[in-house]
Protein backbone atom coordinates (compact mmCIF):
# COMPACT_ATOMS: atom_id res chain seq x y z
CA UNK A 1 0.00 0.00 0.00
CA UNK A 2 1.56 3.25 -1.07
CA UNK A 3 1.66 6.36 1.10
CA UNK A 4 -0.63 9.17 -0.06
CA UNK A 5 1.34 11.88 -1.75
CA UNK A 6 1.29 15.49 -0.53
CA UNK A 7 1.06 18.04 -3.30
CA UNK A 8 2.39 21.49 -2.29
CA UNK A 9 1.14 24.45 -4.32
CA UNK A 10 3.57 27.34 -4.42
CA UNK A 11 1.82 30.68 -3.80
CA UNK A 12 4.18 32.27 -6.28
CA UNK A 13 3.29 29.97 -9.17
CA UNK A 14 1.86 32.18 -11.94
CA UNK A 15 -0.61 29.57 -13.21
CA UNK A 16 -2.10 28.58 -9.86
CA UNK A 17 -4.07 30.45 -7.23
CA UNK A 18 -4.19 29.73 -3.52
CA UNK A 19 -7.83 29.11 -2.56
CA UNK A 20 -9.23 31.72 -0.15
CA UNK A 21 -9.07 30.80 3.53
CA UNK A 22 -12.52 29.84 4.73
CA UNK A 23 -13.82 30.87 8.13
CA UNK A 24 -14.20 28.07 10.68
CA UNK A 25 -17.55 26.31 10.44
CA UNK A 26 -19.58 23.28 11.37
CA UNK A 27 -22.44 21.38 9.70
CA UNK A 28 -25.90 21.83 11.16
CA UNK A 29 -27.23 18.33 11.90
CA UNK A 30 -30.80 19.36 11.11
CA UNK A 31 -30.33 21.43 7.94
CA UNK A 32 -27.13 19.86 6.63
CA UNK A 33 -25.76 23.33 5.89
CA UNK A 34 -22.36 24.65 6.86
CA UNK A 35 -22.67 27.32 9.55
CA UNK A 36 -19.80 29.62 10.52
CA UNK A 37 -18.28 29.39 13.98
CA UNK A 38 -17.41 32.61 15.78
CA UNK A 39 -13.68 33.32 15.85
CA UNK A 40 -12.31 33.32 19.40
CA UNK A 41 -10.30 36.51 19.91
CA UNK A 42 -7.40 35.84 22.29
CA UNK A 43 -6.21 38.42 24.79
CA UNK A 44 -3.36 40.53 23.31
CA UNK A 45 0.02 39.69 24.81
CA UNK A 46 1.04 43.32 25.31
CA UNK A 47 -0.94 46.45 26.26
CA UNK A 48 -2.19 48.32 23.22
CA UNK A 49 -4.93 48.32 20.63
CA UNK A 50 -5.97 45.47 18.34
CA UNK A 51 -8.34 46.24 15.47
CA UNK A 52 -10.34 43.05 15.16
CA UNK A 53 -12.54 44.14 12.26
CA UNK A 54 -14.15 47.24 10.83
CA UNK A 55 -15.79 48.90 13.82
CA UNK A 56 -14.54 46.32 16.36
CA UNK A 57 -11.50 47.21 18.46
CA UNK A 58 -9.99 45.55 21.52
CA UNK A 59 -7.93 47.79 23.80
CA UNK A 60 -5.60 45.90 26.14
CA UNK A 61 -4.65 47.47 29.47
CA UNK A 62 -2.30 46.16 32.14
CA UNK A 63 -4.81 43.69 33.56
CA UNK A 64 -7.87 43.59 31.31
CA UNK A 65 -9.40 44.75 28.03
CA UNK A 66 -11.93 47.25 26.73
CA UNK A 67 -14.11 46.31 23.75
CA UNK A 68 -15.07 49.25 21.50
CA UNK A 69 -17.83 48.70 18.92
CA UNK A 70 -19.26 50.91 16.18
CA UNK A 71 -21.27 50.32 13.02
CA UNK A 72 -24.87 49.52 12.11
CA UNK A 73 -26.07 45.95 12.27
CA UNK A 74 -23.95 44.57 15.11
CA UNK A 75 -25.76 42.35 17.59
CA UNK A 76 -24.23 41.26 20.90
CA UNK A 77 -25.38 38.29 22.95
CA UNK A 78 -24.21 35.87 25.59
CA UNK A 79 -23.22 32.24 25.13
CA UNK A 80 -21.78 30.36 28.09
CA UNK A 81 -18.70 32.31 29.28
CA UNK A 82 -18.37 34.47 26.17
CA UNK A 83 -19.69 37.61 24.54
CA UNK A 84 -20.64 36.87 20.93
CA UNK A 85 -20.85 39.42 18.12
CA UNK A 86 -23.20 38.90 15.22
CA UNK A 87 -22.48 40.86 12.04
CA UNK A 88 -25.27 40.67 9.51
CA UNK A 89 -26.54 37.09 9.52
CA UNK A 90 -23.36 35.53 10.89
CA UNK A 91 -21.86 35.12 14.34
CA UNK A 92 -18.31 36.23 13.72
CA UNK A 93 -16.39 36.92 16.96
CA UNK A 94 -16.43 35.89 20.58
CA UNK A 95 -14.68 37.37 23.62
CA UNK A 96 -14.24 35.67 27.02
CA UNK A 97 -16.07 37.63 29.73
CA UNK A 98 -13.27 37.40 32.26
CA UNK A 99 -10.97 39.47 30.03
CA UNK A 100 -13.33 42.45 29.76
CA UNK A 101 -13.76 45.43 32.08
CA UNK A 102 -15.78 47.64 29.74
CA UNK A 103 -17.85 47.39 26.55
CA UNK A 104 -18.21 50.68 24.66
CA UNK A 105 -20.99 51.13 22.09
CA UNK A 106 -19.71 54.04 20.02
CA UNK A 107 -22.41 54.39 17.37
CA UNK A 108 -26.09 53.88 16.65
CA UNK A 109 -27.50 50.66 15.22
CA UNK A 110 -26.00 48.25 17.77
CA UNK A 111 -28.27 45.81 19.61
CA UNK A 112 -27.60 43.60 22.63
CA UNK A 113 -29.58 41.00 24.52
CA UNK A 114 -30.94 41.40 28.03
CA UNK A 115 -29.14 38.19 29.04
CA UNK A 116 -25.84 39.80 28.04
CA UNK A 117 -26.61 42.98 29.99
CA UNK A 118 -27.37 40.93 33.11
CA UNK A 119 -24.15 38.91 32.73
CA UNK A 120 -21.96 41.97 32.25
CA UNK A 121 -23.50 43.75 35.25
CA UNK A 122 -23.01 40.70 37.46
CA UNK A 123 -19.36 40.56 36.45
CA UNK A 124 -18.78 44.26 37.04
CA UNK A 125 -18.24 45.04 33.35
CA UNK A 126 -19.47 48.53 32.48
CA UNK A 127 -21.44 49.21 29.29
CA UNK A 128 -20.83 52.73 27.98
CA UNK A 129 -22.89 54.39 25.23
CA UNK A 130 -21.43 57.22 23.12
CA UNK A 131 -23.24 59.38 20.58
CA UNK A 132 -21.89 60.37 17.16
CA UNK A 133 -19.80 63.14 18.77
CA UNK A 134 -18.21 60.76 21.25
CA UNK A 135 -20.26 62.16 24.14
CA UNK A 136 -21.44 59.60 26.70
CA UNK A 137 -25.22 59.55 27.07
CA UNK A 138 -25.63 56.39 29.17
CA UNK A 139 -23.60 54.06 31.34
CA UNK A 140 -24.88 50.72 32.63
CA UNK A 141 -23.44 49.03 35.71
CA UNK A 142 -24.75 47.03 38.62
CA UNK A 143 -26.00 49.16 41.54
CA UNK A 144 -24.53 46.58 43.92
CA UNK A 145 -20.96 47.29 42.79
CA UNK A 146 -21.01 50.69 44.49
CA UNK A 147 -23.15 49.76 47.46
CA UNK A 148 -20.72 51.25 50.02
CA UNK A 149 -22.36 54.27 51.64
CA UNK A 150 -19.49 55.72 53.69
CA UNK A 151 -17.87 57.52 50.76
CA UNK A 152 -21.17 59.04 49.60
CA UNK A 153 -22.06 60.26 53.09
CA UNK A 154 -18.64 61.83 53.50
CA UNK A 155 -18.89 63.39 50.04
CA UNK A 156 -22.19 65.13 50.83
CA UNK A 157 -20.95 66.38 54.21
CA UNK A 158 -17.71 67.68 52.65
CA UNK A 159 -19.68 70.21 50.62
CA UNK A 160 -20.22 72.21 53.81
CA UNK A 161 -16.68 72.13 55.25
CA UNK A 162 -13.03 72.63 54.36
CA UNK A 163 -12.74 69.35 52.41
CA UNK A 164 -14.86 70.54 49.49
CA UNK A 165 -12.84 73.75 49.20
CA UNK A 166 -9.52 71.89 49.48
CA UNK A 167 -10.51 69.53 46.67
CA UNK A 168 -11.70 72.38 44.43
CA UNK A 169 -8.42 74.26 44.99
CA UNK A 170 -6.45 71.12 44.14
CA UNK A 171 -8.43 70.68 40.91
CA UNK A 172 -7.80 74.26 39.74
CA UNK A 173 -4.12 74.09 40.73
CA UNK A 174 -3.65 70.80 38.89
CA UNK A 175 -5.47 71.97 35.78
CA UNK A 176 -3.41 75.17 35.48
CA UNK A 177 -0.19 73.23 36.13
CA UNK A 178 -1.02 70.86 33.28
CA UNK A 179 -1.94 73.77 31.00
CA UNK A 180 1.42 75.39 31.66
CA UNK A 181 3.31 72.14 31.14
CA UNK A 182 1.55 71.29 27.89
CA UNK A 183 2.40 74.70 26.43
CA UNK A 184 6.05 74.23 27.41
CA UNK A 185 6.02 70.68 26.00
CA UNK A 186 4.97 71.81 22.52
CA UNK A 187 6.77 75.16 22.74
CA UNK A 188 10.21 73.60 23.14
CA UNK A 189 10.07 72.35 19.55
CA UNK A 190 9.70 75.94 18.32
CA UNK A 191 12.59 77.45 20.28
CA UNK A 192 14.95 77.32 17.30
CA UNK A 193 12.48 76.86 14.44
CA UNK A 194 10.31 79.91 15.27
CA UNK A 195 11.69 82.06 18.14
CA UNK A 196 8.83 84.58 17.91
CA UNK A 197 6.13 81.97 18.42
CA UNK A 198 8.22 80.30 21.12
CA UNK A 199 8.40 83.59 23.02
CA UNK A 200 4.61 84.03 22.85
CA UNK A 201 4.08 80.50 24.17
CA UNK A 202 6.67 80.97 26.92
CA UNK A 203 5.01 84.20 28.03
CA UNK A 204 1.65 82.43 28.25
CA UNK A 205 3.23 79.63 30.29
CA UNK A 206 4.79 82.10 32.74
CA UNK A 207 1.47 83.92 33.11
CA UNK A 208 -0.23 80.58 33.86
CA UNK A 209 2.32 79.88 36.58
CA UNK A 210 1.41 83.21 38.19
CA UNK A 211 -2.30 82.34 38.08
CA UNK A 212 -1.57 78.99 39.71
CA UNK A 213 0.14 80.78 42.60
CA UNK A 214 -3.03 82.79 43.20
CA UNK A 215 -5.01 79.64 44.04
CA UNK A 216 -3.07 79.02 47.25
CA UNK A 217 -4.22 82.39 48.64
CA UNK A 218 -7.93 81.57 48.24
CA UNK A 219 -9.59 81.12 51.64
CA UNK A 220 -13.01 80.22 53.02
CA UNK A 221 -14.84 77.83 55.30
CA UNK A 222 -16.50 75.92 52.45
CA UNK A 223 -16.63 75.89 48.66
CA UNK A 224 -19.59 78.26 48.31
CA UNK A 225 -17.50 81.06 49.86
CA UNK A 226 -14.67 80.66 47.35
CA UNK A 227 -16.14 79.20 44.14
CA UNK A 228 -16.50 82.56 42.37
CA UNK A 229 -12.86 83.45 43.03
CA UNK A 230 -11.63 80.02 41.90
CA UNK A 231 -13.73 80.13 38.73
CA UNK A 232 -12.39 83.62 38.02
CA UNK A 233 -8.80 82.37 38.24
CA UNK A 234 -9.66 79.37 36.09
CA UNK A 235 -11.27 81.67 33.50
CA UNK A 236 -8.19 83.89 33.23
CA UNK A 237 -5.97 80.82 32.98
CA UNK A 238 -8.19 79.39 30.26
CA UNK A 239 -7.85 82.49 28.08
CA UNK A 240 -4.05 82.45 28.48
CA UNK A 241 -3.87 78.75 27.72
CA UNK A 242 -5.97 78.80 24.57
CA UNK A 243 -4.00 81.81 23.30
CA UNK A 244 -0.90 79.65 23.74
CA UNK A 245 -2.52 76.71 21.94
CA UNK A 246 -3.48 79.00 19.08
CA UNK A 247 0.17 80.06 18.77
CA UNK A 248 1.30 76.41 18.69
CA UNK A 249 -1.04 75.36 15.85
CA UNK A 250 -1.18 78.69 14.01
CA UNK A 251 0.82 77.41 11.02
CA UNK A 252 -1.41 74.37 10.60
CA UNK A 253 -5.04 75.35 11.10
CA UNK A 254 -7.30 78.29 11.89
CA UNK A 255 -8.38 78.40 15.53
CA UNK A 256 -10.13 81.37 17.13
CA UNK A 257 -10.56 79.97 20.64
CA UNK A 258 -12.38 77.43 22.72
CA UNK A 259 -16.06 76.74 22.03
CA UNK A 260 -18.04 74.07 23.83
CA UNK A 261 -21.51 73.38 22.47
CA UNK A 262 -22.38 73.91 18.86
CA UNK A 263 -18.76 74.25 17.71
CA UNK A 264 -18.39 73.90 13.94
CA UNK A 265 -14.62 74.41 13.51
CA UNK A 266 -12.23 71.49 13.26
CA UNK A 267 -10.18 72.03 16.44
CA UNK A 268 -13.18 72.43 18.75
CA UNK A 269 -14.91 69.47 17.11
CA UNK A 270 -11.82 67.33 17.83
CA UNK A 271 -11.62 68.57 21.42
CA UNK A 272 -15.31 68.00 22.14
CA UNK A 273 -15.18 64.49 20.72
CA UNK A 274 -12.05 63.64 22.70
CA UNK A 275 -13.52 65.02 25.92
CA UNK A 276 -16.52 62.75 25.43
CA UNK A 277 -14.24 59.72 25.55
CA UNK A 278 -12.52 61.10 28.65
CA UNK A 279 -15.86 61.77 30.40
CA UNK A 280 -16.77 58.10 30.00
CA UNK A 281 -13.49 56.99 31.60
CA UNK A 282 -13.81 59.39 34.54
CA UNK A 283 -17.49 58.63 35.09
CA UNK A 284 -16.73 54.92 35.39
CA UNK A 285 -13.88 55.63 37.83
CA UNK A 286 -16.14 57.79 40.01
CA UNK A 287 -18.75 55.01 40.19
CA UNK A 288 -16.13 52.37 40.96
CA UNK A 289 -14.83 54.51 43.84
CA UNK A 290 -18.30 54.58 45.41
CA UNK A 291 -18.81 58.32 44.83
CA UNK A 292 -21.89 60.23 43.65
CA UNK A 293 -21.26 61.57 40.10
CA UNK A 294 -23.82 64.39 40.45
CA UNK A 295 -22.49 65.93 43.70
CA UNK A 296 -19.45 68.01 42.76
CA UNK A 297 -17.64 70.91 44.37
CA UNK A 298 -16.05 73.25 41.82
CA UNK A 299 -18.87 72.81 39.31
CA UNK A 300 -22.29 73.77 40.61
CA UNK A 301 -25.10 71.23 40.86
CA UNK A 302 -27.69 71.26 38.09
CA UNK A 303 -30.23 68.64 37.01
CA UNK A 304 -28.58 66.12 34.71
CA UNK A 305 -25.11 67.60 35.21
CA UNK A 306 -22.50 65.15 36.60
CA UNK A 307 -20.62 67.86 38.47
CA UNK A 308 -18.16 65.59 40.29
CA UNK A 309 -17.24 63.92 36.97
CA UNK A 310 -16.62 67.39 35.51
CA UNK A 311 -14.47 68.27 38.53
CA UNK A 312 -12.25 65.22 38.16
CA UNK A 313 -12.05 65.54 34.36
CA UNK A 314 -10.26 68.91 34.68
CA UNK A 315 -6.88 67.49 35.67
CA UNK A 316 -6.85 65.04 32.75
CA UNK A 317 -7.94 67.26 29.86
CA UNK A 318 -4.44 68.42 28.90
CA UNK A 319 -2.41 65.19 29.23
CA UNK A 320 -5.08 63.04 27.55
CA UNK A 321 -7.17 65.00 25.03
CA UNK A 322 -5.47 68.35 24.37
CA UNK A 323 -2.11 66.72 23.78
CA UNK A 324 -3.65 64.20 21.38
CA UNK A 325 -5.53 66.89 19.41
CA UNK A 326 -2.58 69.29 19.17
CA UNK A 327 -0.31 66.45 17.98
CA UNK A 328 -2.93 65.43 15.40
CA UNK A 329 -3.09 68.98 14.03
CA UNK A 330 0.68 69.56 14.12
CA UNK A 331 1.29 66.38 12.13
CA UNK A 332 -0.89 67.82 9.39
CA UNK A 333 -3.39 64.97 9.54
CA UNK A 334 -6.66 65.65 7.77
CA UNK A 335 -9.77 66.69 9.67
CA UNK A 336 -13.02 66.27 7.74
CA UNK A 337 -16.29 67.82 8.85
CA UNK A 338 -19.68 66.81 7.47
CA UNK A 339 -22.43 69.30 8.38
CA UNK A 340 -20.31 70.58 11.26
CA UNK A 341 -19.51 67.10 12.61
CA UNK A 342 -16.40 64.95 12.31
CA UNK A 343 -16.64 62.29 9.62
CA UNK A 344 -16.21 58.59 10.43
CA UNK A 345 -12.53 58.34 9.54
CA UNK A 346 -11.58 61.43 11.55
CA UNK A 347 -13.53 60.16 14.56
CA UNK A 348 -11.75 56.83 14.33
CA UNK A 349 -8.37 58.56 14.16
CA UNK A 350 -8.98 60.79 17.17
CA UNK A 351 -10.31 57.84 19.19
CA UNK A 352 -7.05 56.02 18.42
CA UNK A 353 -4.97 59.00 19.55
CA UNK A 354 -6.93 59.54 22.77
CA UNK A 355 -6.73 55.83 23.59
CA UNK A 356 -2.97 55.95 22.99
CA UNK A 357 -2.74 58.67 25.62
CA UNK A 358 -4.93 56.71 28.05
CA UNK A 359 -2.68 53.68 27.60
CA UNK A 360 0.58 55.65 27.87
CA UNK A 361 2.42 55.60 31.19
CA UNK A 362 3.11 58.46 33.60
CA UNK A 363 4.77 58.67 36.99
CA UNK A 364 2.27 58.58 39.85
CA UNK A 365 3.36 58.47 43.49
CA UNK A 366 6.81 57.26 42.46
CA UNK A 367 5.67 54.47 40.13
CA UNK A 368 4.77 54.17 36.44
CA UNK A 369 1.10 53.60 35.65
CA UNK A 370 -1.07 53.84 32.57
CA UNK A 371 -3.01 57.12 32.55
CA UNK A 372 -6.23 55.11 32.48
CA UNK A 373 -5.21 53.43 35.74
CA UNK A 374 -4.23 56.80 37.24
CA UNK A 375 -7.79 58.03 36.65
CA UNK A 376 -9.05 55.10 38.71
CA UNK A 377 -6.44 55.72 41.41
CA UNK A 378 -7.33 59.42 41.61
CA UNK A 379 -11.02 58.65 42.09
CA UNK A 380 -10.17 56.27 44.94
CA UNK A 381 -7.78 58.83 46.39
CA UNK A 382 -10.59 61.39 46.37
CA UNK A 383 -12.93 58.96 48.15
CA UNK A 384 -10.30 58.33 50.81
CA UNK A 385 -9.67 62.08 51.26
CA UNK A 386 -13.39 62.77 51.70
CA UNK A 387 -13.49 60.06 54.35
CA UNK A 388 -10.69 61.88 56.18
CA UNK A 389 -7.85 59.62 55.04
CA UNK A 390 -4.84 61.56 53.76
CA UNK A 391 -4.81 64.55 51.40
CA UNK A 392 -5.84 65.06 47.81
CA UNK A 393 -3.37 66.19 45.16
CA UNK A 394 -4.33 66.60 41.52
CA UNK A 395 -2.50 64.60 38.88
CA UNK A 396 0.19 66.60 37.08
CA UNK A 397 2.02 65.00 34.14
CA UNK A 398 5.76 65.34 33.51
CA UNK A 399 6.64 67.33 30.41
Amino acid sequence: MTEPSLHVVSPTAPHQQVPPRLPPGQYNLFTGELEPLPIDIPDPQEPGEVRVDEGITLVKTADSSQLVLSGYGLFLRKKSERLLIKKGDNLVYQFPFFRLTEVVLASRGIALSSDLIEELCERGVRISFLDSRGQPYALLSSPMLTATVQARRAQLLAFHDHRGLAFAKAVVTGKIANQERLLRYFGKYLKKADPERFLAIEQAARALKAQRARVAAVTGHHIDEARAVLMGIEGVAGRLYWDGVRAIIAERIEFFGREHRGATDAVNALLNYGYGILYSQVWGAVLNAGLEPFAGFLHVDRPGKPSLVLDLVEEFRQPVVDRAVIAHVNLGEEVKLVQGMLDTETRRTIVDRVMERLLSTETYQGKRYQVRSIIQLQARRLAAFLRGEGEYKAFAFKW
